[in-house]
């Protein structure tokens, strides 16, 4: 970039440019340069800065390759106001421009005596600048003399010194030039402060080294040996005894003879050293013996869990394979259901009844595909994956390993863990998993992964394709009785110190509990209710002894309750009085409301519903499946459909189908075909503040249309599912047992399923089949006869 009042030699390759020069040495040696924003051969107007250097030509020297060198001295600034091709070449009309005034002479002096200032200052730290351009910047007596020879020797992008030229206010340029001469002073400032640093660092490792040679010469004369021998003797003896294979045996002897060429202080010492040790702490070739018994492993799984059929059997099932083949490989087994319903747990159960070490890390939020595979070994602070880490904690190579919440993890720029799990999770190649940190291969064949999900829509295709899937579906009422009675009241009574006492929940009670004041898939709110109660019984037990005669003696400070309690109480010992059978009770249904509270939850008036224009559908969550009331209001209008409630393009899809089916059939139900002209339809799905989406409402929007339009209530106590067609047909949907028992938890009845679920119909509970009506149906007409039966004989 050339600035006014400066000489300036520079290349010109471009015909259009050497045309140019050519035809201004024939004239008055006058030529416009200014700044290209792009690379083309033929620029435009737009593609070039609009304000530019009018310079005049003070030799030409032409090159062997037909360059050109040019030397030119910058006159004034020109604005080029248009372009005109001449030939090859483009001639520019152009305005000369003069820099604009500072009115306040006093103020223009102070700045351009503070810019040469600054710029001397900057010469003396930057020894590049010549003298002659320092000369030059100290004779300046104009602004625009000052501004172009400085801004010729900044160290600047051509579009920056573009961007100066442009602007004709010339004391805002020289503050701006000000500015960037200190900055660049405070960079060269910082640079030779690092550089010193690093100079004297250097001067030090130099010194420690000679040092350190002249002590290894000593001890040598000495027949001492180094100081730190013996650790790698230790280590040496470990990779020995420790029956490594031979690719990491191989592998562990050259990191070791490197570490005993190098300098105990060196950098890379300690890292050789960390390694080492990681590789003599892993257990490569340990293995824990199976539980072989048949029985005992059923019997353990049933202590710890209840139903939980089709998982157990997996279980049993793997136990009876590796009695007839010792080498088989370990089944990747994947349970998803909704929180609460004992995923966790069971992987830990699972350890437990084959008698092999459990280790658990939760993948939730993981987003770095190092914190499986781990970093490379010359990293500052580097490890291995969170997989090698575990296996040492474990100290066998084959751990029950849960990977918990699979579905929880995202990516970023540093990898994606999902993709790492690949080949963790895929049994014809987790013998030869490699991890970053180790640089060998470490079998996981033997390691038998459990992950658990509450949702397979966020896990990729094909990890998902490795794992073998396990439902673990919410439990009805009666499965969460006999959970809380065999298995939450014993843990609950256990945690909170009165593991001695009977206190009993009676039928009601707990019946009570589980109805109103939970509403869930799982049992974990239910766990929490129960700890509830038994807090407030121990806390009202202890207070009526204190009020008690008697003397307190002060005992050594323990916990009085376990983490059931979060308070940690010194214990008291009532002497001669406390008694655990005086903790004694029942605890009855009627007393529920003075432990709980008001119940949470209430028996649903929906399976009552006797409104027109309103229908009960079944939805599947992450958390367990709900009721889905979908509502219809036809007011006066131009024909709209209105949708409300937050609804995915799926569900906005099943509104429109459920209309145009009607439009195309209403004439079987009674309705007019032109039903809908004059009239807004308005569709409305509560809680319009939690998102939803999927097509097996079609039914429940379509019935729910129809009521509204014709007036009829839908039969009730029926809560219904199901994508439906154009043509009629009333599609399968998924989700099934977690929609009944939504279903039966409000109190519903009769339930409309789609006639290809009825498979899935015959693996519910049988208590639900007992209390519950399935209707199955294949078309939509014969659907809509048994929802609305006074319509039937229409139908």
């Amino acid at each position: 970039m050339i600035f006014p009042h400066t000489v300036i030699p520079f290349f010109v390759s471009q015909k259009s440019s050497l045309s140019a020069l050519d035809h201004a040495l024939k004239k008055e040696r006058d030529v416009v340069v200014t700044l290209q924003k792009d690379d083309s051969e033929h620029p435009s107007l737009g593609s070039l800065y609009p304000v530019g250097t009018l310079c005049h030509i003070l030799q030409v020297l032409k090159l062997p390759d037909g360059k050109m060198r040019v030397l030119v001295e910058g006159r004034n600034r020109a604005e080029i106001s248009s372009l005109a091709a001449k030939g090859d070449f483009p001639m520019a009309r152009i305005r000369e421009l003069d820099l604009e005034s500072e009115k306040d002479e006093a103020r223009l002096t102070l700045l351009m005596q503070n810019l040469k200032s600054s710029f001397t200052g900057l010469a003396g730290t930057k020894r590049k600048i010549p003298k002659e351009v320092l000369s030059h910047v100290e004779k300046a007596d104009t602004p625009g003399k000052l501004i172009g020879h400085i801004c010729s020797s900044l160290n600047l992008t051509p579009a920056q010194k573009a961007e100066y030229l442009q602007n004709g206010d010339t004391a805002a340029v020289m503050e701006e030039l000000s500015a960037a001469i200190e900055m660049e002073k405070e960079l060269l400032s910082l640079k030779k402060n690092i550089d010193t640093r690093v100079r004297k660092k250097m001067e030090r490792t130099q010194k420690e080294y000679f040092l350190n040679e002249q002590l290894k010469e000593i001890n040598r004369e000495l027949g001492s040996d180094r100081e730190d021998g013996g650790d790698l003797k230790e280590l040496d003896r470990l990779l020995e005894e420790k029956n490594l294979p031979r690719e990491v045996q191989d592998k562990a002897i050259r990191e070791l003879r490197r570490l005993e060429k190098l300098q105990p202080m060196s950098p890379e010492s300690g890292v050789l050293r960390t390694y080492l040790e990681w590789i003599v702490d892993l257990p490569w070739n340990s293995y824990s013996q199976d539980r072989k018994n048949l029985a005992e492993t059923t019997e353990i799984l049933d202590q710890d869990h209840y139903d939980l059929k089709k998982a157990k059997e997996r279980i049993i099932d793997f136990v009876a394979v590796r009695q007839m083949n010792e080498a088989s490989k370990s089944p990747i087994l994947c349970f998803v259901g909704p929180p609460g319903t004992g995923k966790t747990s069971l992987g830990r159960s699972v350890a437990r009844a084959l008698s092999r070490e459990f280790v658990r890390i939760s993948l939730g939020g993981v987003r770095d595909e190092a914190e499986i595979r781990g970093h490379r070994k010359t990293y500052v602070g580097a490890l291995p994956g969170k997989i090698i880490q575990s296996l040492r904690k474990a100290s066998t190579s084959n751990p029950v390993f849960l990977l918990d919440e699979i579905d929880k993890m995202s990516n970023d720029f540093r990898g994606d863990p999902a993709a790492a799990l690949l080949e963790v999770l895929d049994p014809e190649q987790n013998s030869t998993f490699g991890d970053h940190y180790l640089e060998v291969p470490y079998d996981l064949s033997h390691v038998m992964f459990i992950t658990t999900a509450n949702s397979l829509h966020n896990i990729p295709r094909p990890l998902l394709d490795r794992m073998e899937i396990i439902e673990i579906s919410g439990y009805t009422d009666i499965e969460k009785y006999n959970i809380a009675r065999k298995f939450i009241i014993p843990k609950q009574l256990k945690a909170h110190g009165l593991k001695g006492t009977e206190i009993v929940f009676t039928e009601e009670a707990l019946k009570k509990i589980i109805s109103s004041y939970t509403m869930e898939a799982g049992v974990r709110n239910l766990d929490k209710q129960i700890a509830q109660v038994l807090r407030k019984i121990l806390r009202s037990s202890i207070r009526e002894y204190q009020t008690r005669p008697g003397r307190f003696i002060l005992a050594e400070p323990t916990p009085l309750w376990s983490q059931a309690v979060p308070t940690v109480l010194t214990r008291l010992e009532w002497e001669g009085v406390i008694n655990l059978d005086d903790l004694n009770r029942e605890v009855k249904e009627e007393e529920l409301r003075e432990l709980l509270g008001h119940p949470l939850f209430s028996e649903s008036d929906l399976k009552k519903n006797k409104a027109p224009g309103l229908s009960i559908g079944l939805a599947w969550t992450e958390v367990g499946g709900r009721v889905l009331p979908v509502e219809v209001a036809l007011l006066p209008g131009d024909g709209k459909l209105m949708l409300t409630g937050k609804l995915g393009d799926v569900m906005k899809e099943s509104a429109q189908i459920a209309l145009s089916y009607l439009r195309a059939n209403g004439e079987k139900y009674g309705m007019d075909r032109d039903f809908h002209k004059g009239k807004d339809i308005h569709i409305h799905v509560p809680e319009g503040a939690i998102p939803k989406d999927g097509p097996s409402a079609g039914i429940t929007m379509t019935s729910a249309l129809l009521s509204a339009a014709v007036g009829i209530p839908i039969r009730e106590n029926t809560a219904m599912t199901g994508e439906i067609t154009l043509t009629d047909r009333l599609l399968p949907i998924g989700g099934v047992k977690e929609k009944v028992l939504a279903a039966h938890r409000n109190g519903f009845t009769n339930v409309l399923l789609p006639e290809e679920n009825r498979k899935d119909g015959e693996e519910l509970p049988e208590e639900i089949k007992e209390t519950m009506s399935f209707h199955f149906f294949s078309s939509v007409k014969d659907a809509l006869a048994y929802l609305f039966p006074s319509l039937e004989a229409t139908i």
